[in-house]
C-alpha cells in the first residue's frame, strides 16, 4: 500500500488522544494516543495464543476494555477473547529501548465516519495509560495531528456514562 506524500484532500486534524473503533475486533470506542514517533500501532493484548483456521495461522488474544481510568471509576475491566488473522512477527523496539518480538495483525480503523485497514502489534500495555497507541503509518495521508488538542474525532463519553464498547450499542 503507498500513499502519496502529497494527497490530494484535505487532511483531518487529529489531537494527541482520540476515540476510535476497530469494527473487526467488534470494538466500538478504544481510547488510543496518538504517537507520531511510534511507526506500527499497538494495542493492550494479554494471553495471546496461535492457531490455525482454514490453512491460515490466526491469533486468539485478551481485551481488557473499557481501559482502568476516571471514566470506568476504576473499576476492573471484562476480559474478552478475539481473534483475528496473524499477519507477521515482528521486531519493535520501544521509546525506552526495550526491543520484542511482537504479533502483527491487520484490522480496520474506523475515524471520521472513514475505513480502513491499518497493522497492529500485540503487546502488554498494562502499564501505560492508553490501552492503544495510534501509530504513523495509520493515519499517512488522512490525518495531521495538533498536539494542543483532543478528542477531535469523536467527543469522549460522559464522566457518567459507560465507555462503550464490543456488543453495547449507543
Amino acid at each position: 500500500m503507498s500513499i502519496s506524500p502529497h494527497p490530494s484532500h484535505a487532511l483531518h486534524v487529529l489531537g494527541w488522544k482520540e476515540w476510535v473503533a476497530l469494527p473487526d475486533l467488534n470494538l466500538s470506542r478504544v481510547r488510543v494516543k496518538v504517537d507520531t514517533g511510534a511507526k506500527t500501532s499497538a494495542l493492550h493484548a494479554e494471553d495471546p495464543e496461535e492457531f490455525e483456521q482454514q490453512g491460515q495461522l490466526w491469533i486468539r488474544f485478551t481485551l481488557l476494555l473499557p481501559w482502568p481510568g476516571p471514566l470506568t471509576r476504576n473499576e476492573a475491566p471484562p476480559a474478552r477473547r478475539v481473534q483475528a488473522p496473524l499477519l507477521e512477527y515482528r521486531r519493535v523496539t520501544s521509546s525506552n529501548g526495550h526491543s520484542e518480538r511482537r504479533p502483527v495483525i491487520c484490522t480496520d480503523l474506523e475515524l471520521f465516519g472513514q475505513r480502513w485497514p491499518i497493522e497492529i502489534t500485540l503487546t502488554e500495555r498494562d502499564n501505560m495509560r492508553f490501552p492503544m497507541l495510534l501509530g504513523r503509518e495509520a493515519i499517512a495521508g488522512r490525518a495531521v495531528v495538533d498536539v494542543s488538542r483532543t478528542y477531535t474525532a469523536q467527543r469522549p463519553p460522559s464522566p457518567l456514562s459507560p465507555v462503550l464498547n464490543a456488543e453495547e450499542s449507543e
